[in-house]
This record gives structure tokens, C-alpha cells and sequence, in this order.
């Protein structure tokens, strides 16, 4: 046998066994996500019920029927545990994913009017809080004693407020903006109604359907940034926006 026989007998040698591995690894990667899946569901409801500090790994572990070592290895600690619940709130899925690679992001970009773009963006916001509210609520009583989560809570403020500094500059491109608002102004106002605590005031403490949120944002958001006559979505003084 000569030499070229053997690197190709050793080649399909190899490659049965890549082939073997590649066919095991699904499965595992299914049984990781899985195990990932119920750790941070079981971190979910116990920060909902009980708040981040009286949330141990242990009980985290008990409620997701896995070993506190999985936790480890699956999520990480405390805080990591807390940083993919925030950032799967926000994605809807069960990875972190980059603003501009969301799909609601990338429709209220591609939309031509501001009006459009409001009316994406608010009802998208509608379904992230619905998830990320507790999260985002037990981060930040965290932040107030827990190092890592105020770094957490700081970074995520203010990545949310660049990403409204983009939506801004996008809207302006609509030239339906008021001129007497910069694009700070412009951002800080979105910023400032998509915040956790704004949906709590309203649908939680007020009993607003997150339909009825949704409206109002556009509504309140096309009176207050846009030109008169501008971004007119139909929704004024409609029964949406009064419930």
C-alpha cells in the first residue's frame, strides 16, 4: 500500500469518526439548550416571586431539577444568570441577539414614515416587556447592593439609550421630526417611555391591556416628536389609546 493509500485510508478513518461525533452533537446541543432553557425559566419565576437577593443557585438548580453544577455550567453564576435573563427578555429567544439583527428593528428601519416606525416599534416593545419587566425590575433592586448587577443595570441603560439615539437619527431621516427637537431630545423621550418602570405605571398599576400601551405610545409619541399634520397613524383619540 503506498502512501497515498494510507493518508486516504487514515482520511476515511477520520472521517467516520467526525461523521460520528457530528451525528452525537445535535442531540447534545438539544440537551443543552434544554437544560439552559429550564434553568433560566426556573430563575425567571423564582426573581418574580421572590427578588434577586432571597434567590439562591441552589434553589434556582431545585426548581430546574438539575444539579447546582449544571446552573455552572449551563448559565454561570448569579449575575450571568441575570444577564441571560435580560438578555433573552429582550430578544424573545433563547440568545442574546444584536439590536440591529432583531426582526422588529429591522422592519421599523426598512418603514418609510415615522408614523410606521412608531407603530412597529411600540407594539414589539409591548411583547419585550411583557417578558422583561420582572427581570428588568429585580436587576435593578439588585443594583443597589450587588456590584455586578448595577454594572449589569448601568451597561444595559445605556446600550438602550444609544439604541434610541439610532431610532432618533432614523426618524429624522423621515423628515417628519420637529425642528425645534434634537436627536438627544428625540431619544431621551423614547428612552425614557419604553423604560420598564413606564409599563409598570400603566399596565400594571393602572390596568392598561398591552394593546392599549402599544397605542398609546404612538399616539403620544407622533403628538410630542413629530411635525403638525405629520406621522398621522389613526390612532388618535381612537378607543385603543382611551382603553
Amino acid at each position: 500500500m503506498n502512501v497515498g493509500s494510507v493518508d486516504t485510508e487514515d482520511d476515511a478513518v477520520k472521517g467516520r469518526a467526525r461523521g460520528t461525533r457530528a451525528y452525537r452533537s445535535p442531540g447534545r446541543a438539544e440537551q443543552a439548550a434544554r437544560t439552559r432553557r429550564a434553568v433560566l425559566g426556573a430563575a425567571r419565576e423564582l426573581l418574580a416571586e421572590r427578588g434577586y437577593a432571597a434567590t439562591t443557585v441552589s434553589e434556582i438548580a431545585r426548581r430546574a431539577g438539575v444539579a447546582i453544577d449544571t446552573v455552572y455550567a449551563s448559565v454561570g453564576r448569579k449575575p450571568a444568570v441575570l444577564r441571560a435573563l435580560v438578555e433573552t427578555a429582550i430578544s424573545g429567544t433563547d440568545d442574546t441577539v444584536p439590536a440591529l439583527q432583531r426582526d422588529y428593528v429591522s422592519r421599523a428601519r426598512a418603514a418609510r414614515t415615522a408614523g410606521e416606525k412608531f407603530s412597529i416599534y411600540a407594539e414589539a416593545l409591548a411583547g419585550i416587556q411583557q417578558r422583561m419587566t420582572p427581570v428588568f425590575l429585580a436587576l435593578r433592586d439588585a443594583a443597589v447592593t450587588d456590584p455586578d448587577c448595577a454594572a449589569l443595570w448601568t451597561e444595559i441603560s445605556e446600550r438602550r439609550a444609544r439604541n434610541m439615539r439610532l431610532f432618533a437619527a432614523d426618524l429624522r431621516a423621515t423628515g417628519e421630526l420637529r425642528a425645534d427637537l434634537d436627536d438627544d431630545s428625540v431619544a431621551d423621550v423614547i428612552w425614557s417611555m419604553n423604560a420598564a418602570e413606564y409599563w409598570v405605571l400603566l399596565v400594571h398599576e393602572r390596568g392598561w391591556t398591552p394593546a392599549r400601551f402599544s397605542a398609546w405610545l404612538v399616539d403620544a409619541w407622533t403628538r410630542l416628536l413629530l411635525e403638525a399634520g405629520a406621522g398621522d397613524t389613526g390612532v388618535r383619540g381612537s378607543a385603543a389609546v382611551r382603553g
